[in-house]
């Protein structure tokens, strides 16, 4: 017979929010190994953590690692602050990020099971968001910049240049958490959004009582501002008039990754 206590019944009962006997009985199936019992419920769709799913989860923590001239960025989501902000789920999360750093974004598939019992023991719909990693090409420079609330990271920005020094590339990577940029240069923002500003343009537009013939150069002026204020390159540096193209001179930015909690 399965050896195992009243103890770890309620235990497991506790972490995976199913009855006595179906507890029971996975404890007895497993020959009382709590981690493979609680792996057997799931299988099942017996432990109530496969209904969380659906829930929303926007909140969570954001972590950063660098290993020489790799940078990485792992989010782990989770439905309430409360949860997040735990030691055990901050330490995961700045694991993750250790092992992206240094080995890759697969490297987190061997955390998996350490998340799935996370989202039991937290009895929330915890999962991985954003694992993002950059490794810079020869004569490239990254730099990272976290923003931390309440003893977890919240804000997140890698950021990699050419021709650019180290003390500048980190100005810039705090440009992008205050200014939250979508997009590098103008060509990767996606017509649709382009095309849906142009329409909520047009929209003010009319209801400010523009005469008809100026509606083209008016919607213009002002999806080429929302563009400016959208493109990291035509930023201006912390809201000033220069921008991060002139800021930068002959120098460029190949790419940024930024990861905001709640943004």
């Amino acid at each position: 017979m399965a050896d195992f206590s009243a103890k770890d019944v309620q235990a497991l009962r506790k972490a995976t929010d199913v009855g006595m006997m179906e507890a029971k009985k996975a404890l007895t199936e497993n020959g009382g190994d709590f981690d493979a019992a609680a792996q057997w419920l799931r299988e099942r769709g017996l432990s109530k953590a496969s209904a969380r799913e659906d829930r929303d989860n926007s909140q969570g923590t954001v972590a950063l690692a660098v290993s020489g001239a790799s940078a990485a960025l792992v989010e782990l989501k989770s439905e309430t602050d409360f949860a997040a902000k735990a030691d055990d789920f901050v330490s995961l999360v700045n694991e993750l990020a250790g092992m992206v750093a240094a080995e890759g974004e697969g490297a987190v598939e061997q955390k998996a099971t350490a998340i799935e019992d996370l989202k039991l023991s937290k009895k929330e719909n915890i999962e991985l968001g954003s694992v993002i990693r950059f490794e810079a090409a020869d004569g490239n420079l990254v730099d990272t910049y976290l923003h931390s609330q309440d003893g977890r990271g919240t804000n997140a920005v890698i950021v990699e240049g050419s021709g650019v020094d180290q003390e500048l590339l980190h100005e810039i990577a705090l440009h992008i958490a205050f200014a939250k940029p979508v997009a590098l240069t103008r060509d990767e923002v996606s017509s649709e959004a382009i095309e849906k500003e142009r329409e909520a343009a047009l929209g003010v537009t009319k209801a400010e009582g523009k005469p008809e013939q100026a509606w083209e150069k008016i919607v213009e002026g002002r999806v080429n501002k929302w563009l400016s204020e959208k493109v990291l390159l035509e930023q201006g540096m912390f809201g000033d008039k220069e921008t991060v193209a002139q800021k930068i001179g002959d120098g460029s930015i190949v790419r940024f990754a930024q990861v905001a909690i709640g943004g």
